[in-house]
This record gives C-alpha cells, structure tokens and sequence, in this order.
C-alpha cells in the first residue's frame, strides 16, 4: 500500500541518526504503530476489492490512507507539517530529498495524484501488483540493461501524458538528515529521456521520524523553483542536489525541533 518513488541506481548504505527516545516518545510512537498500521491494513484490503471491481476508486482509497497517515503522525506523535513553496500541478518531475519513510508514504498527499516508481519485486507480490496497476505504477528493474530502461520510460510518458507527475528519489536511498549523498547517475538519464522540467524539494523528516522511536516537531516540505528541461547533466545534478539539501542542518541542536 505504501508509496515508493523509484529507486534508479544501487543502494547505499548510510549510518542513520540515533538519539535517545524520551518515555513520551516511546509511548506515542506505540500508540502509532497500533493505530495505523491497523488501519492499514483495513485500506490495503479495501485497494484490494477497489482493483478488481472499481479500480477507479483506487486513486480515493490511497488518498484516504495517505491522510489517514498525516492525522495519525499529527494527532499521535505531534507531528506537523509545514509546506514552504509552490506546490507543482501538471506533468513535471519531482525530486524529493529522502530521510525517512514519512514523505514515501506521504506522496498522494503531498502531490496531486503523482506517477509513482516502484520496485519491479513489489509489484509480483500477491493481490499488490493488481493494485499497483490500477493506480499507475511504473516498475523498476534494476540492472536489466536498457531494454528495461526503455519500457519504464515509455510507461511513465504514458501516464505522464494525462498530466500526472512523477515523483522521484534521486539519491536511490534513505539518507541521515545532514548528510549530502550524491545523486544516482540514472537520475540524469530519466530526466533527459522523460523530458520533464523538475521541482526539487528538500525535507527534513530524518530528526523526527527515526525507524522505531518518533519525536514530535514540525516537518518542512520546502518545493524549490522549477528546473527547466533541456540542461546538461553537470547542471541539472548540481541545482537538484543544493535544492533537495536546502533543509540540511549538520549538527542540529536538540531543542530547535519545533513542538507542539
């Protein structure tokens, strides 16, 4: 059920952030998982019906969980989110900053119904790939040359076509908030053959949402300026890797997390 941008090149492994959970954090984030993943799972069987009777009520019923999402992080673990920027419409290619599972699960709220890439495994697990392609998923098969690389670009310009966007990770993998990983090479690739101007966008989810314990504070969506087509490799990397790490604070301090 959960939204995965595409990963284009092999993943890297970073050393995440650790910070010792306070007793409240623990609790709330308890209390989370409970209430969320036990509602997800009542969404993943109702995508389950949606994709063989009304696979156009996919798009509602992702929709509906990714908000269920946000309320969960906001009313459980404290968690706001504070958009900064224009949110982009239309058919354009978006480069996310990657720092935790938040802003994957986030992306049918953050966009408008956004073209999203997923891993080709996923999409064979049972009832999961049915789902997949009722809501438009482009699969990625990596390392399977440029046979593959053809098919994923000709399926994303078809969805693309009906003026959906795609959202993209381009540094292939999870990184530690501060931490400035270099971009994948297939991200240049993707733009140059897609044709799709980018809007980059930097978050700084890492220091909240940690893998097992989760803090209260204000996550920033930060949608920098739009990036047009056309521009040589060196160019386009640079301006999306200094937009996605606009956010990156090295050293934050304990208590410039916002609360409340």
């Amino acid at each position: 059920m959960g939204a995965i941008a595409v990963e284009i090149g092999p993943a890297v492994a970073y050393p995440l952030q650790r910070t010792r959970p306070q007793p409240g954090d623990v609790v709330r984030s308890l209390v989370f998982y409970t209430v969320f993943y036990g509602g997800t799972v009542l969404y993943v069987l109702l995508a389950l019906l949606a994709a063989r009777l009304r696979p156009r009520a996919l798009q509602r019923i992702c929709n509906r969980w990714a908000n269920f999402h946000r309320d969960c992080a906001h009313y459980i673990l404290g968690i706001r989110v504070r958009v900064e920027g224009t949110i982009p419409g239309g058919a354009v290619m978006v480069a996310l900053k990657h720092e935790s599972q938040f802003e994957a699960i986030d992306l049918p709220v953050m966009l408008p119904y956004p073209v999203v890439f997923a891993k080709a495994e996923l999409l064979r697990l049972p009832g999961w790939g049915k789902v997949a392609d009722g809501y438009g998923v482009v699969a990625v098969e990596r390392d399977q040359g440029a046979r593959a690389l053809r098919k994923m670009v000709a399926d994303a310009r078809r969805l693309t076509a009906t003026t959906r966007g795609i959202a993209i990770f381009p540094e292939g993998t999870r990184t530690p908030h501060g931490v400035q990983a270099p971009l994948q090479s297939g991200f240049a690739g993707l733009y140059k053959l897609i044709g799709l101007p980018v809007v980059p966008v930097a978050v700084n989810s890492g220091p909240l949402y940690h893998r097992r314990w989760k803090r209260a504070g204000t996550i920033t969506l930060r949608f920098g300026e739009t990036i047009p087509t056309g521009l040589p490799r060196e160019e386009i990397e640079a301006r999306v890797l200094a937009a996605i790490n606009a956010l990156n604070e090295r050293d934050l301090p304990h208590n410039s997390v916002l609360t409340g």
